[in-house]
């Protein structure tokens, strides 16, 4: 997702950098023991934070999304893609 952010020109890889080290630094100041293995929370909530910053997407809309890859994945069965289509409240329909 960085990459192809990046590709279309959402932010620079200094920015990016910078996002990530923020999130790292703020981690660490919290207790986080930094052995690696938050490593990718960490990415993951810079990536969040940046999209946010840069108005792509809102704090609300990534929440959303969140949710509904979280929903897709506990209903796909093992060994099978995630794909938001297997959200089983995507698949309800909407108020009339």
């Amino acid at each position: 997702m960085a990459v192809a952010l990046h590709e279309r020109g959402a932010f620079t890889w200094t920015e990016w950098a910078a996002a990530l080290a923020l999130e790292i630094k703020a981690a660490q100041a919290a207790g986080d023991p930094d052995t690696g293995e938050t490593y990718y929370h960490h990415w993951f909530a810079a990536l969040e934070k940046l999209v946010a910053a840069k108005s792509l997407a809102s704090n609300a809309e990534l929440a959303g999304r969140r949710d509904q890859w979280d929903r897709a994945a506990r209903a796909t069965p093992h060994g099978q893609p995630i794909e938001l289509s297997n959200d089983p409240e995507s698949a309800r329909p909407g108020p009339l």
